[in-house]
């Protein structure tokens, strides 16, 4: 498997604009709700949700491209910020203290998950570069001493 690329705010970002458009099904489905059952506005209402869920599947596709699935999927995560967010906003709905610690806790939870994929990169990428060079060294060493031996 191909090593995912470095994680950086841009694609952090990226990330959780996709994680909006996932959470942007919760809004459309409590709208339908709303409707009668098998209404033309049920139906729109469901219809909207499939393209959202398409697009999504789109986006989240190339997502996982970018980080590694644990990464991505603890990212996702945040989806019950966003959605809590969008339940005040648009729905007029409270936040309770619990549900307000809950998500905090998501949220770090993710910070912490995304701070520590960055640090085990780097650390790994450290680790890779001293091993390559201490096989150089030994290849490149080998090869000089073998080389002086057959002269």
């Amino acid at each position: 498997m191909e090593n995912k690329k470095k994680i950086s705010i841009k694609n952090i970002i990226l990330l959780q604009a996709v994680v909006v458009i996932y959470t942007l099904n919760s809004i459309i489905a409590k709208f339908a709700t709303g409707a009668e059952v098998f209404s033309l506005e049920f139906i729109l209402f469901y219809g909207a949700e499939v393209a959202v869920l398409g697009v999504y599947a789109i986006c989240w596709q190339q997502m996982i491209k970018k980080f590694d699935l644990s990464i991505a999927y603890a990212n996702r995560a945040m989806a019950i910020l966003w959605t809590a967010l969008w339940a005040m906003l648009i729905f007029k709905n409270n936040i309770t203290l619990k549900q307000g610690l809950g998500i905090a806790l998501v949220v770090i939870g993710t910070v912490v998950v995304n701070l520590q994929s960055k640090d085990e990169k780097a650390e790994e990428s450290s680790l890779t570069d001293i091993y390559a060079e201490k096989m150089d060294a030994e290849l490149f060493g080998a090869e000089e001493q073998g080389g002086d031996s057959d002269d």
